[in-house]
């Protein structure tokens, strides 16, 4: 009985993997063979585990990822100039740690997205917090918040995340409302945290799209020189999986 209250109380306490762990000593016959203090370090190990689990979690539900990209899983045999120990290199997260930024380039389909979200889904296993937005969603974003008094809590949440992905830059010219809203979401995050940006348009053709030379050498200034460049290269990979599905299909 005096047990079931020590768990129980685990519980109440939120310690749960601790809880968990010692239920699994009682049922262990030998466990009494070793020293206190290892048994102590297995329930504490045990609770650290569960509780990074359980923030690991959190942040891949928070970060609201288009694709459920992974780095093990990337292609790197389709030829489309990915440098594969470029990828490994930001796998080990030390951009982030440095704050530095990613960007990714190329044209419709060669997998940026899928690039972005991979790297997002990696920062999130090795414990940084990430978030997905299309450059249009958080334009659309930024303009109800200002009318509905939301603003200040959006912005808190774009500054907060370790790793905010900006993906579809450039499918439009932007207004001078919505480049004075990616110059505020850039300027407030250089040097704290890291951004990925995918685009379809080259680097060196961004001013064209932000239409203001002053605001697009100001984002380019605290975006770029700090940035690891992808620029991926070929035709679309939904282009090419498709002719590989029907060229293997009997009825064809």
């Amino acid at each position: 009985m005096l047990h079931e209250h020590t768990i129980e109380k685990l519980y109440a306490m939120k310690l749960n993997g601790m809880a968990e762990a010692f239920a699994e000593q009682l049922q262990t016959p030998d466990i009494t063979e070793l020293a206190f203090e290892d048994r102590f370090a297995m329930l504490v190990d045990r609770q650290w585990t569960w509780k990074e689990n359980r923030r690991m979690k959190r942040f891949l539900k928070n970060a609201k990822f288009k694709i459920n990209g992974c780095v093990e899983d990337i292609d790197y045999r389709t030829p489309r100039g990915l440098d594969k120990s470029l990828v490994m290199k930001l796998a080990g997260c030390d951009w982030i740690q440095n704050a530095h930024n990613v960007i990714i380039t190329g044209p419709t389909g060669v997998g940026k997205t899928y690039l972005a979200c991979a790297l997002g889904n990696r920062a999130c296993r090795m414990g940084y917090s990430a978030y997905y937005l299309r450059i249009q969603k958080l334009f659309q974003d930024l303009a109800i918040s200002k009318g509905d008094g939301t603003y200040p809590k959006i912005m808190k949440k774009i500054l907060k995340a370790k790793v905010l992905i900006l993906d579809d830059l450039g499918l439009a010219p932007m207004s001078a409302q919505e480049r004075r809203d990616l110059l505020e979401v850039i300027e407030d995050r250089h040097g704290l945290a890291s951004t990925i940006v995918a685009a379809q348009v080259p680097i060196e053709n961004w001013h064209e799209n932000i239409r203001d030379p002053t605001i697009a050498d100001a984002v380019l200034d605290r975006l770029v020189h700090n940035a690891y460049k992808i620029n991926l290269k070929g035709e679309s990979m939904r282009k090419l999986r498709s002719n590989v599905t029907n060229n293997n299909d009997p009825g064809k």
